[in-house]
């Protein structure tokens, strides 16, 4: 699939086996990753480094699998982790670094940090006013100065909808690539049209500023949700990346670093067991739908057809549904309880105010709910049961915009957690976690 859709890259936030193996040979380079609850141990360890690096970089590459950089942590900065990981990182990017040497693939294999845009500010909104965030700054200037003194890239997450998202009263055309919003970042004589521009320029300013201005620069993570929220539609997400691509595609940078862009879309698939805290639309990142056919037309000048191509042979359970029975009434008691525990055990944030499924009236609402639980539980009748008030059927139930799935075969695909794909070449990032595919849109 993703040498059929021509991409370069794949960044994964976890060495699986099973998705390690299929990378060998494939011409895709990879970017893997160590989650933050192992920073830890692998900064008072120099050893816990060293084995790291032995079973999850230097065994792949003498199997084959092109690794390129080791991702330490993911957004281990971020503000919402009070402070947790800011003793753990740089000692772990360090034992790290340690250990790639001592292995002999330090020419080959580079260290970085995905961080989150949030490391750095500006205090007037203007690109120029850039610097690391004040709470953090002589930590990030120390990281800043190892990468470039060992040929590591700078990694950082840059997100428009999530600007969107947070503030009602953000220019929604400013989140775009395609039009002039009503009120542009005028920063000397630069005009910003877009956020994604003058958001990459704060970071080069902030390089420049502590003397790192030639650091190179990869986007870890940039994408646009396709549910889960009224700003998180096929639409918009078309939109977004279409408009990214192309100023990929032009070679042309940001106003402040003109060149090529090297960043991994995010994200290769829907993930329907994914932390919903930060918002419903965290479940619905995916270019693709859980089953790797494409939601959108999206021209990757990479690829053989120009746009994107669902994955083959992917084989799927019958064609059973699992509804709310018409002979029950929405009062019953035993309704609210059904649905809370259908939701808890399965996914429905495609239920909402402007979302996929926000067409559905009371009842629709119930029967998305066991239809949810009743596929993520492999069609087994008794997920469908919901003392008495379920029941299944084979005429499917989907509306024109709101799709009640069905489950793939357990053993019919390995699941990915594909962060994202990796532009300048196209890369997606992807993460391997669940033992099979159950995303439910």
């Amino acid at each position: 699939m993703l040498r059929d859709n021509g991409f370069q890259k794949v960044k994964l936030f976890d060495p699986e086996d099973s998705t390690m193996n299929a990378l060998s040979k494939s011409g895709i380079q990879v970017m893997v990753g160590i989650p933050n609850e192992m920073l830890a141990g692998l900064s008072s360890s120099m050893k816990a480094a060293e084995d790291w690096v032995s079973k999850n970089v230097s065994s792949y590459i003498k199997d084959g699998v092109d690794i390129r950089y080791v991702a330490v942590g993911n957004e281990p900065f971020l503000e919402t982790y009070n402070g947790s990981f800011l003793q753990t990182t740089f000692p772990a990017l360090q034992n790290i670094q340690s250990a790639l040497i001592k292995a002999g693939v330090s020419s080959q294999v580079k260290v970085t940090v995905p961080l989150n845009a949030d490391v750095y500010e500006s205090s007037s909104g203007k690109p120029s006013d850039g610097n690391f965030r004040m709470n953090i700054h002589d930590l990030m200037v120390s990281i800043v100065k190892f990468l470039g003194d060992n040929g590591g890239p700078f990694t950082v997450n840059i997100y428009p909808f999530i600007s969107l998202y947070k503030d009602p009263n953000f220019p929604v055309d400013y989140a775009f690539f395609d039009g002039m919003p009503a009120s542009p970042v005028v920063d000397g004589s630069i005009t910003y049209t877009n956020v994604f521009d003058a958001n990459h320029d704060t970071l080069v300013w902030a390089l420049q500023k502590n003397g790192y201005g030639n650091l190179s620069i990869i986007v870890g993570e940039i994408g646009w949700p396709t549910d889960g929220d009224m700003n998180a539609n096929i639409q918009y997400a078309q939109r977004f990346n279409q408009g990214f691509m192309k100023r990929v595609a032009s070679g042309q940078g940001t106003p402040v670093r003109p060149g090529a862009i090297d960043a991994y879309l995010f994200s290769l698939i829907d993930e329907d067991q994914k932390s919903i805290q930060p918002g419903n639309f965290e479940r619905h990142w995916g270019i693709f739908y859980y089953d790797g056919q494409t939601k959108y037309q999206l021209n990757i000048s990479t690829s053989k057809s120009g746009t994107l191509v669902g994955a083959k042979n992917v084989k799927y359970l019958d064609k059973k549904w699992c509804v709310f029975k018409p002979s029950v009434n929405l009062d019953d008691s035993r309704v609210a309880p059904a649905v809370s525990y259908a939701c808890a055990k399965a996914d429905c944030t495609s239920l909402g105010y402007k979302t996929s499924c926000g067409d559905l009236d009371a009842r629709g609402n119930v029967s998305y709910a066991f239809n949810s639980y009743y596929q993520v539980n492999d069609q087994d009748n008794r997920a469908c049961d919901f003392q008495g008030i379920g029941t299944t059927t084979d005429r499917d139930p989907s509306t024109s915009t709101c799709r009640f799935e069905i489950m793939i075969e357990a053993g019919s695909a390995t699941s990915w957690r594909l962060e994202a794909v990796g532009l300048r070449g196209v890369g997606l990032v992807f993460y391997a976690f669940l033992p099979f595919l159950l995303t439910l849109l």
